[in-house]
């Protein structure tokens, strides 16, 4: 009697995805996409974070294959279990392209985090979450990877504080900064130079003092958007760490239906 074993049965199904393409045109990427996966950070305070990311993994397709092999990202993403970090994530790119067998890759990793932030004046504490991601591109042996942190601040119209007899409109803003570091940096570190350079930053537990110092330290303190980006890229420029970054803010306007927006890039292409 012969034994057939679950790897003889693999080998005897026909591999569609190897049977050549007659269109003879690339995919640029193909992969999968908003994958779950629970992940470690580093964490300044705690010394690590346990929380939840959404991946999406592409590699490139040559003209002459007719699909990828979609289980191998699970593979490579379950393989790491839960010790990703921005070296495991370089990591992560060059096993990528290797098992699928690809000229390039990219993997974006996207998971809220939380700081445990204490107010002004009361110093109760609270958490704050911010939205991260990490960005990962490999052509070659030559990998990339950007980290892109969203931060819920508050800002001041100049105008309206100067045109007005007393009061002057504000809104909440998302400041956008996505940076390529040669040496390593803490989330937080980006969180706090953001927070530093806006009209005021935000919590999410206040008591009433803690009120009356946020509101007239964003009134002492009024800002554009464009104001807003310029002060980040100058912090920015000063960080040896960073050799390329872009910031954006968007204000949502308190009395526009509209959003104000501003842009800098500097080291990455223009958009």
């Amino acid at each position: 009697m012969t034994t057939t074993t679950k790897t003889d049965c693999c080998d005897q199904i026909e591999d569609v995805q190897n049977i050549a393409d007659k269109r003879h045109i690339a995919i640029d990427k193909v992969g999968i996409k908003d994958i779950q996966h629970p992940i470690k950070i580093s964490d300044r305070t705690t010394g690590e974070q346990h929380t939840i990311a959404n991946f999406n993994m592409y590699v490139n397709l040559p003209h002459q294959f007719k699909g990828t092999h979609m289980s191998r990202f699970v593979e490579i993403l379950n393989q790491h279990e839960r010790e990703i970090t921005v070296k495991s994530f370089r990591v992560m790119l060059g096993e990528m392209t290797e098992r699928l067998q690809a000229e390039s890759g990219y993997i974006e990793m996207d998971f809220p985090y939380f700081v445990n932030k204490e107010a002004p004046i009361s110093k109760v504490k609270s958490l704050m979450n911010y939205q991260v991601s990490f960005i990962g591109e490999i052509n070659g042996k030559e990998a990339d990877v950007m980290v892109k942190v969203v931060v819920p601040v508050t800002s001041l119209c100049p105008c309206s504080k100067n045109i007005s007899d007393y009061g002057a409109h504000n809104q909440r803003s998302h400041v956008t900064v996505t940076v390529r570091a040669d040496s390593f940096i803490w989330i937080e570190d980006l969180i706090d130079l953001v927070e530093q350079e806006a009209s005021c930053e935000i919590f999410g537990l206040l008591k009433r003092p803690d009120e009356k110092y946020v509101t007239e330290r964003a009134y002492d303190n009024p800002k554009f958007v464009e104001d807003i980006v310029r002060d980040i890229a100058a912090r920015l420029n000063d960080d040896e760490r960073i050799n390329a970054y872009t910031v954006e803010s968007e204000n949502f306007e308190s009395i526009h239906n509209h959003s104000a927006y501003a842009l800098i890039t500097n080291g990455f292409n223009k958009p």
